[in-house]
């Protein structure tokens, strides 16, 4: 099958969020954070490396040594091999390069049949077929978190170029808008697409200050989602956060769009780390794209938030405006205005 044809057919529903690594030197912190605050099953594996897991996949989270204090990978589970191979054959036919990753690093993400290739904002976005199963029981304070079909939960990135990133996951995965958030913070606007891959209500987040070219966040994801089996889950790890002395971002509130209850944590490494419960799926044949007026129903109400912290945040995004964002214009092209 030649290259064009393979890259026409639709991936959507095929792909799913699969894992996510991260880079810290702060590998006590976050295995507190991880285990004794939101309840993940932990494993080390050497000095330098450490993952999490949420169920029987052998890896949802790993965790490298080094500088960035930041996500620096994606990791995106597709389906079948005809579906990855067309992934492949439109990443290739935009002369954007792929890199096939070596047997050690498959194996340290639990996965087969690697790939990776540049993405927005720097996150390096990889492929893969078929994850690994542990026959090892989970060690998790948690019972459950809620994967399979839906993936793993979402990433909420800030941009400047916010268009280019849609195009750019439409380009890849044929991701579908699911509906906006328009939110005015501190006397700041701002709009939020929710882009969908499957039946999750979206696996991808992207904000940007409306009027204003800057990017507020020094990280390059906002914030991570993943979803608690039961409210229960959600409460008690809200409690021990509290307890084990974590920062919190937002209090218990409910989502207008998606309907998640959820709090905010904030990470070791300064982004977010958002638990949730019971979102709603979405059903492909009845679903239209709508604008929400703010982010919550009730609830998520910063929490500890001084007027040093909005300083840094204005810092942050004045600082912004001296690196351009890189949203891999091969891919992105003109990106995709709003509907």
């Amino acid at each position: 099958m030649s290259t064009a044809a393979t890259s026409t057919a639709s991936v959507f529903g095929a792909v799913h969020l699969g894992y996510i690594v991260i880079e810290t030197n702060r590998f006590a912190d976050w295995r507190r954070f991880g285990t004794d605050a939101i309840g993940m099953h932990h494993d080390t594996l050497s000095r330098d490396l450490m993952r999490f897991r949420l169920d029987d996949q052998e890896c949802r989270f790993l965790l490298r040594r080094g500088p960035a204090e930041d996500v620096v990978a994606t990791g995106w589970h597709i389906d079948d091999h005809a579906s990855f191979e067309q992934i492949e054959a439109r990443i290739r036919a935009h002369g954007v390069p792929v890199v096939q990753g070596s047997d050690e690093e498959a194996a340290l993400r639990g996965v087969e049949r690697l790939l990776r290739f540049p993405g927005p904002k720097g996150i390096t976005q990889e492929i893969y077929t078929t994850p690994l199963t542990s026959a090892e029981p989970l060690r998790m304070l948690a019972s459950g978190f809620v994967t399979g079909d839906s993936g793993m939960g979402h990433i909420a990135l800030t941009s400047t170029k916010p268009t280019q990133i849609r195009g750019y996951f439409n380009t890849v995965f044929d991701a579908r808008l699911t509906d906006y958030i328009d939110e005015t913070i501190s006397g700041v606007k701002l709009k939020i697409r929710f882009l969908r891959v499957n039946e999750r209500h979206h696996s991808i987040a992207v904000a940007t200050t409306r009027g204003l070219p800057v990017d507020p966040i020094r990280t390059r994801v906002q914030h991570l989602n993943i979803q608690a089996a039961t409210l229960d889950d959600v409460a008690q790890s809200y409690q021990r956060v509290h307890e084990l002395g974590f920062d919190m971002a937002l209090s218990v509130g409910q989502h207008t769009n998606d309907k998640e209850l959820s709090y905010y944590a904030r990470t070791p490494s300064g982004f977010e780390w958002e638990v949730g419960w019971n979102p709603i799926v979405i059903d492909e044949t009845i679903w239209e794209p709508s604008t929400h007026q703010g982010i919550s129903i009730w609830g998520h109400l910063p929490v500890g938030q001084t007027i040093v912290d909005k300083l840094a945040q204005f810092r942050a995004g004045a600082r912004s405006l001296a690196h351009p964002e890189n949203t891999v214009p091969a891919l992105s092209g003109a990106g995709i205005a709003d509907d």
